[in-house]
């Protein structure tokens, strides 16, 4: 019988594995383990048995070996979304991650699988594991999804996730210490004088509610009242957060500072800012989170809480290839570093 592993090219003439094994001299099982690299063959009898596939057209036909092996040679990057539903791949954040991330997982000889999914509806996760379209997977961002994530996590071990360390966390997950950043941002532009400083962004996502605990933190070491009224739930994308900027200025509440979310956040308060006749960093300064290319090439330059994204994206595929080895690999904790550009000093 044919081994499913092998193809003939066009051109060359219908040989059969049994035809390879006759000329080298073998059976028809050891060129088929020869040809899969097997080691158990020795070398010098593995580099005869491929010299003659290949003289005669044969090449490893990978996909009806991966078939047979339920190997896919693929990693999977998936982004879910359900509070913030609108945000979009080409959403400056995801596009940096993405990018990193693909570098990584091409560097070691696999493809990568973009998936976004709008969580809608329990068993998303489950769904894309039971496909066995990717031998592990990356998520970028937890969304509201920690109990989906924590429910496979037990059964599930190839997939590592980016987003903010919680209690009872069981899968393996890579992040930023959300919470210092907040704390560094806030102590910055207190430092700078101000004192009346509004949070903008959602305080839902784990990330998010951290980065609000971080803010919440920075005013009371200042010992600086918190004031509900300068916490403003912002949407992510930047068209949405301007928008949501614009009518916080025009409802009269009195402030001189901005901490933003993200940097898209704090781009697009910049941009509301502006428009409204405000001066950034004169009238109110303004800090973001992630330090994504952008942040350095606004008008001004942004100031922002940096977290290492190419350390995150490395992290994050060294730890899926250890635990798709079956390694228990834990999870980790990037430190930020506070980034001071024009638009807070």
């Amino acid at each position: 019988m044919d081994n499913p592993d092998i193809v003939e090219a066009p051109e060359r003439g219908r040989l059969k594995m049994a035809d390879i094994a006759r000329m080298a001299g073998v059976s028809i099982s050891t060129v088929s383990r020869a040809l899969a690299g097997n080691p158990l063959i020795p070398k010098a009898l593995r580099d005869q048995i491929v010299e003659i596939a290949q003289t005669h057209g044969y090449v490893v036909n990978q996909s009806a070996r991966n078939l047979r092996l339920r190997k896919t040679d693929t990693i999977g990057v998936v982004i879910p979304v359900a509070h913030e539903a609108g945000q979009l791949i080409s959403d400056p954040f995801f596009l940096e991650m993405i990018g990193r991330l693909a570098d990584e997982i091409t560097r070691r000889d696999y493809s990568v699988l973009l998936n976004k999914v709008v969580v809608t509806e329990a068993g998303w996760l489950e769904r894309i594991i039971q496909s066995h379209r990717a031998d592990g997977l990356v998520l970028i961002g937890q969304s509201t999804q920690h109990a989906a994530l924590n429910a496979v996590a037990d059964v599930y071990k190839p997939m590592v996730v980016w987003g903010a360390r919680l209690p009872g966390q069981r899968y393996c997950a890579v992040g930023s210490d959300n919470v210092e950043g907040g704390r560094l941002a806030v102590a910055h532009l207190v430092g700078a004088g101000r004192a009346r400083i509004a949070f903008l962004g959602p305080v839902d996502a784990p990330e998010a509610a951290q980065r609000f605990e971080g803010y919440k933190k920075g005013l009371a070491e200042a010992g600086i009242a918190f004031d509900p009224a300068l916490a403003v739930p912002t949407p992510y994308t930047l068209e949405e957060a301007q928008r949501t900027v614009a009518a916080f200025l025009s409802a009269g509440v009195a402030f001189d500072a901005v901490f933003a979310f993200s940097d898209v956040v704090a781009l697009a308060a910049i941009g509301a800012l502006t428009e409204a006749g405000r001066i950034v960093p004169g009238d109110v300064a303004v800090v973001g989170f992630d330090d994504i290319v952008l942040a350095r090439h606004s008008a001004p330059p942004l100031t922002t809480v940096r977290q290492d994204l190419a350390f995150g994206a490395r992290a994050m595929v060294d730890l899926l290839f250890r635990r798709m080895a079956g390694e228990d690999a834990a999870s980790t904790l990037a430190p930020v570093e506070l980034v001071v550009r024009g638009s807070s000093v």
